[in-house]
C-alpha cells in the first residue's frame, strides 16, 4: 500500500500525539483510554479534515484549479480548514453553508468557524436546510466556469476516495505509533458523519491486516444509512488504492444512538462529556462531533461494552472552535459560577 504515489501537499503537523487519558480512565473505572489528537493537526486550530485536504488540494493544484468550492453546515469544521488550506496555497475559496439547525443566534451564525472562514479570506453563500448541496455546488461551479474560472469542487467533509486517503495514512500512522509504544489497541472509536474518516480508517486498517476494529459514533444519519455510506466509500477507497476488495460489511460498525434531535443540535450527554473531558484531562472536545462521540463512548463503557483492561483509542477529530457557536448549551447560571 504505497501512498507516496498519490499527490499530496503537506498542511498538517503529523504524526499527531497518541496519549493516555489516565484520569478519565480512573474516573470511569476502566477501560484504559487513549486519545489520538487529530485536533492537533495545526491548520487553523486543527482537525481531521486537514489530513483529507492534503490529498484533495494536491489534486486541485494538479488540475490547475484557481478556486475551491466546498460545503458544510453553518459551523462546519471542514469549511474552516478548507478556507485555511486555500489561504496557505494561494487558492480562492467559496463555501456554501447549509442551515441544518435553524439557529439564528449571532454566536452561531457569525462566530466560531464562520468568523474563521472569513478571516481566511473565503467567500460564503448560504442555503436552507435540506438543500441538495452537491447540486448547489455544481451550479456555482458551472457559473464560475462561464466566467473563465477553474473551480475544484470538494464534497462535504472532504469525503470521497481522494480525501479518504488522509485516513488511510492516519491508519498507518496509528499502527506505527502503537507498535513503537508496545500498545495493543483493542478498539478505535470516533465520531462519524460524512463517512470519509471512518471509511479511510477501515480501508487502511483492513489493508494493513491490523486486527483493530473501528466503531463510529454517528452524529447525523440513522445506523443503516451511516454504515452503508461508510462501506461504499471504504470499498471505493480500496479500489482507488489499487487493492483487491478487502473490506467486508462486518468491518463497518456505527452506533447512531447518540445523535439526539439531529445534526449539530446539542444533547445533554454531549454537554456532560465535553465538561468531563475538559475537567479530567484538560482537553476540549467539540459540540457536534467529538462531544457526541465521547458521550457515546462513555455511555457504552457504563454498559460494559469494553473490557476493564482493554485499550480503547478515541480519535479526536477536532473542532473545538465550534464551542463558541454554542454558548447557551454550556452556560452556567451566575449562582453556580466557580
Amino acid at each position: 500500500m504505497n501512498l507516496a504515489r498519490f499527490p499530496r501537499v503537506r498542511l498538517g503537523h503529523m504524526p499527531t500525539p497518541l496519549e493516555p487519558m489516565e484520569r478519565l480512565s480512573k474516573h470511569l473505572g476502566g477501560p484504559k483510554l487513549w486519545i489520538k489528537r487529530d485536533d492537533c493537526t495545526g491548520l487553523s486550530t486543527g482537525g481531521n479534515k486537514t489530513r483529507k485536504l492534503e490529498y484533495l488540494c494536491a489534486d486541485a493544484l494538479a488540475q490547475g484549479a484557481d478556486i475551491v468550492i466546498t460545503q458544510g453546515a453553518t459551523q462546519s469544521n471542514h469549511a474552516r480548514q478548507t478556507a485555511a488550506a486555500c489561504a496557505r496555497l494561494g487558492l480562492a475559496c467559496h463555501i456554501l453553508l447549509e442551515d441544518r439547525t435553524g439557529y439564528t443566534d449571532p454566536a452561531y451564525t457569525r462566530s466560531g468557524n464562520v468568523l474563521m472562514d472569513k478571516l481566511h479570506g473565503a467567500t460564503i453563500s448560504r442555503r436552507p436546510g435540506g438543500a441538495d448541496m452537491q447540486a448547489e455546488m455544481e451550479a456555482v461551479a458551472e457559473e464560475m466556469r462561464s466566467t473563465g474560472r477553474k473551480p475544484y469542487v470538494i464534497p462535504g467533509g472532504g469525503s470521497n476516495p481522494i480525501g479518504a486517503l488522509g485516513y488511510v495514512n492516519a491508519a498507518q500512522e496509528l499502527v506505527t505509533q502503537a507498535s513503537d509504544m508496545g500498545l495493543r489497541i483493542d478498539h478505535l472509536v470516533h465520531a462519524t458523519g460524512s463517512a470519509g474518516t471512518q471509511a479511510g480508517l477501515v480501508a487502511g486498517l483492513v489493508a494493513l491486516n491490523s486486527g483493530i476494529p473501528v466503531l463510529g459514533i454517528g452524529v447525523r444519519a440513522p445506523k443503516p444509512k451511516q454504515e452503508a455510506n461508510v462501506l461504499a466509500l471504504a470499498e471505493r477507497t480500496i479500489a482507488h488504492l489499487g487493492l483487491p476488495p478487502l473490506v467486508r460489511p462486518e468491518h463497518v460498525v456505527a452506533n447512531c444512538d447518540y445523535v439526539g434531535q439531529g445534526y449539530g443540535i446539542p444533547t445533554q450527554g454531549m454537554v456532560e462529556a465535553v465538561r468531563l473531558v475538559a475537567e479530567q484531562e484538560g482537553i476540549l472536545l467539540d459540540p457536534v462531533y467529538s462531544g457526541k462521540g465521547m458521550a457515546g463512548l462513555i455511555d457504552l463503557i457504563g454498559k460494559g461494552r469494553f473490557g476493564k483492561d482493554e485499550n480503547v483509542v478515541f480519535l479526536h477529530t477536532g473542532g473545538q472552535v465550534g464551542l463558541f457557536g454554542y454558548p447557551d448549551a454550556f452556560g452556567l447560571p451566575a449562582d453556580t459560577a466557580r
